[in-house]
């Protein structure tokens, strides 16, 4: 009977050890991570009970061969079938604990989108030496993004946008070789771009719109080859706009209205075929638009109201390949509005409040 009752034990003990699960330690340090939280609405953390970490906990994964978490993926608004049964997005709120940083092996990190998440972000997070994914947009996070984030060599993306955070963009950002995506967008950020931003060459998309950002564009973005996307607009930015900005090759949208920039606009950028849209509203900018348009200018999006720009429209605007919306309202332009397209489909709205603009659709010279 006693040597039956090894017997089982020993088999009992074989299957156990043989069935993979999150090590004590993950389950542990998720549990405490869940502590400092509260979602009462679509239970998301009542999916986080029993031993395993690894399966069936709402927002949880981990690596099929180490059994390490290596994802937290929780979104406020999601498609998720668990919001199914709610007319509206979730609500979570408290902060996001520094035992976090015990997930050693995390990638990804998306604590987004409950509106109500507030502390600070830990400045442990830059000792995760494996994330990638580092997306808390959406929340009432405050304070500083931490000093040493430049430590967070394989982060690819950095999503910070719609919170409350202070303080200014690290000089230590620069380092984060890997990065594609910085949205700091609809914050508190002070100070000026670091002189050296230009060192994220693999950066595509770098949103930094409302904020309060001081200082000109550094001259250092202009060796961004892969910038697509660059919005700074309702910052403090003030300076001209590079005259090499133009020439950058896939940069398809450029956004600085709501700044005190001043100077002229550059041709070149008028006449890069791949800007699809560009608003350098609300500014200083003076002296004539550049008469620099073609058969390949294709804007969805030009605006160049709110300014200190003089002289004509230029008659090259008629050869545009498209023109979708176009203000050029209060400024100082004069003289005949051009027939044909685009300006066959615009309003009085796009030439309002200038000197003396006369023709369609305005009254007539």
């Amino acid at each position: 009977m006693a040597s039956s009752l090894s017997f089982l034990t020993l088999l009992l003990f074989t299957v156990i050890s043989t069935v993979k699960s999150c090590p004590p330690s993950d389950r542990a340090a998720l549990l405490a991570f869940k502590a400092a939280l509260t979602e009462p609405k679509l239970g998301i953390f009542n999916t986080w009970s029993g031993y395993d970490c690894c399966r069936g906990w709402h927002g949880v994964s981990c690596n099929p061969t180490t059994w390490r978490v290596t994802d937290i993926n929780l979104r406020g608004d999601s498609q998720d079938p668990i919001f199914h049964n709610v007319t509206h997005s979730g609500t979570m709120t408290g902060n996001i604990s520094p035992e976090i940083c015990k997930l050693d092996q995390l990638t990804t990190v998306v604590i987004a989108d409950w509106k109500s998440i507030s502390g600070e972000i830990p400045s442990c997070i830059t000792s995760l030496s494996s994330l990638q994914i580092l997306d808390l947009t959406g929340n009432r996070i405050s304070g500083g993004i931490p000093g040493n984030i430049g430590k967070l060599q394989k982060l690819t993306v950095l999503n910070l946008a719609d919170n409350a955070i202070s303080g200014e963009i690290p000089m230590s950002i620069v380092r984060i070789s890997s990065l594609m995506h910085l949205d700091l967008s609809n914050n508190q950020i002070i100070g000026e771009l670091p002189a050296d931003f230009g060192k994220l060459r693999r950066l595509s998309r770098a949103l930094l719109s409302q904020n309060q950002l001081v200082g000109s564009i550094p001259d250092s973005i202009l060796k961004m080859n892969r910038l697509a996307d660059l919005d700074l607009s309702l910052n403090k930015i003030t300076g001209s706009i590079p005259v090499r900005l133009g020439k950058m090759r896939v940069l398809s949208t450029l956004k600085l209205d709501g700044n005190s920039m001043t100077g002229k606009i550059p041709s070149s950028l008028l006449s890069n075929s791949g800007m699809g849209i560009m608003n350098l509203s609300r500014n200083g900018f003076e002296g004539s638009i550049p008469n620099v348009f073609g058969s390949k200018s294709y804007f969805m999006v030009l605006d160049l109201s709110f300014n200190n720009l003089s002289g004509r429209i230029p008659g090259s605007l008629s050869s545009a390949k498209f023109m979708g919306h176009l203000d050029l309202s209060n400024n100082h332009l004069c003289g005949t509005i051009p027939i044909g397209s685009p300006f066959d489909h615009l309003d009085a709205a796009s030439f309002n409040n200038n000197d003396c603009l006369c023709g369609n659709p305005l009254k007539t010279c």
